[in-house]
């Protein structure tokens, strides 16, 4: 892994958990720089054999309100469509990391920073957060994959519902509709982060990462071509170390006890 300096995010790895922290005062505003150091910190996280799950954290105030809109105001239309599909590799770079991923939300999550929300596994969230896409406020939409993952995490009407009013639910509502997989309090939001990935420490990583692209590329297709994905990651499995270890495990000893290695 080549590591490229970034002053705005950064990979913290410790026991197993890669944490990618944003870290622009005051409310972490996705400005192109900002854009572009998350996607290199994602690769870094995909990349490094330390890191079994990742961790997307703003610090302890809020996750990502949005983005930079006084950078956004100043752009052209020529401009935006330079920029648009950066805007969308970035988020991407997350979602595309294979290992489970979990975002810790506290404060606000709203527009870019919600979508960035969207792009991991799970969410916690904490129980004074406000998460929204209220970019149709400005005139325009979610530019940065919402108006394609919000629906698919919680369905189409809700999702129309707030990307058409741009209006933010509180921690209670994103629970009841799917957009939180767990609200806790604001304090204890990192925390119960990492005890979600815990449990991937030390796992099969390369079924994990299986497990997590034959869903995630299932759900764009057709049953039966989804189908055809989970055949081929599934026999694939059967040359790796780690099944033989975990089938050898079950026989000598019972469920749940096998010691992998990641190979």
């Amino acid at each position: 892994m080549i590591d490229q300096i970034t002053e705005l995010v950064r990979l913290e790895v410790a026991d197993g958990i890669g944490t990618i922290r944003l870290d622009r005062p005051k409310m972490n505003a996705l400005s192109v720089q900002l854009q572009d150091e998350i996607a290199i910190v994602a690769q870094q996280a995909a990349e490094d054999p330390e890191v079994h799950a990742v961790v997307v954290y703003g610090g302890e105030r809020v996750f990502a309100a949005g983005a930079d809109i006084k950078e956004m105001q100043q752009m052209s239309y020529a401009d935006m469509i330079a920029r648009a599909s950066k805007l969308q590799s970035c988020l991407t770079a997350i979602a595309q990391i294979p290992k489970p991923t979990v975002a810790a939300i506290t404060g606000y999550a709203l527009g870019g920073g919600c979508e960035l929300a969207l792009a991991c596994d799970f969410r916690v969230v904490a129980d004074n957060a406000k998460l929204g896409q209220p970019e149709i406020l400005l005139g325009v939409i979610p530019g940065a994959g919402g108006t394609q993952r919000l629906p698919r995490l919680i369905g189409t009407a809700k999702a129309k519902d707030l990307i058409f009013s741009g209006r933010h639910v509180d921690a209670a509502e994103a629970l009841e509709i799917g957009l939180a997989d767990e609200v806790v309090p604001a304090e204890e939001v990192y925390t119960k982060a990492v005890e979600r990935m815990t449990q991937y420490v030390g796992g099969p990583a390369i079924a994990l990462r299986a497990a997590k692209e034959s869903i995630d590329r299932g759900v764009e297709v057709d049953l039966t071509t989804g189908l055809e994905i989970e055949r081929i990651a599934f026999a694939g499995l059967f040359a790796t170390e780690d099944r033989q270890l975990g089938m050898d495990s079950f026989v000598e000893n019972g469920p749940g006890k096998a010691k992998f290695v990641g190979r």
